[in-house]
């Protein structure tokens, strides 16, 4: 059975996905295995799966990423909603 965690050689594709998340839209971490997990965007409907990249360091720039991510989800947030409280558990 091939190791799908890992690739030797990796084509890069850039692309851009435009989309609205329906009311049942949610996101979540699917948990594979040790260091090796993936943040799952449950559009409803639609899937949006962001792997650990398969570059050295990948967990790191996942991590990196996922903070950028958070931080800017949650401006957009108080934008959008500004009576509902939300912290992404750091400050800054």
């Amino acid at each position: 059975m091939p190791d799908l965690r890992r690739h030797e050689a990796v084509e890069v594709v850039a692309f851009t996905v435009t989309c609205s998340p329906g009311r049942e839209a949610e996101a979540a971490v699917r948990q594979i295995g040790p260091g090796w997990a993936s943040l799952v965007l449950s559009m409803d409907p639609g899937r949006v799966v962001i792997d650990v990249p398969t570059v050295s360091g990948g967990a790191l720039v996942l991590a990196r990423f996922c903070r950028d991510l958070a931080h800017q989800a949650a401006r957009i947030a108080a934008d959008l909603d500004p009576e509902q409280a939300f912290s992404t558990g750091s400050e800054g």
